[in-house]
């Protein structure tokens, strides 16, 4: 079923993903490799792919869990490369992209616990059977 709380907490996910590749672009910390680009298409395909997985909810759970794995890894790679840029006042957008990935690992974790509360319910009422 697609119209589960946790698909809108999954969804939220992906459009913080998705804002995270509009406004990281000037991320350089490894050269000219477009590493937040990549990280963020992943993490939109996951999202997607977590979606429409809603009937195994097992699987669903494995996806969001290496979602937040991901989003873990990009928010202490924005936090170094914040913490390593020079700015200021001259810079005045110092601080953003790491909100966007902390927004999506809080949204894959409400996510975690509503597909497990319907795991729960699945489990007690084949317990009635």
């Amino acid at each position: 079923m697609l119209q589960r709380i946790q698909t809108i907490w999954i969804f939220l996910a992906i459009i913080g993903a998705i804002f995270l590749f509009i406004t990281g672009q000037d991320f350089s910390l490894f050269g000219p490799v477009p590493f937040i680009s990549f990280a963020c298409v992943i993490l939109v395909l996951l999202g997607f792919l977590s979606i429409l997985s809603y009937k195994d909810r097992k699987r669903q759970i494995q996806l969001n869990n290496i979602s937040l794995i991901i989003n873990a890894l990009l928010l202490g790679l924005l936090a170094y490369w914040l913490l390593t840029l020079s700015g200021g006042i001259n810079f005045p957008e110092k601080g953003i992209e790491p909100v966007f990935p902390l927004l999506s690992i809080l949204c894959l974790l409400i996510a975690n616990v509503y597909i497990r509360k319907d795991e729960r319910l699945v489990k007690s009422v084949d317990r009635l059977r």
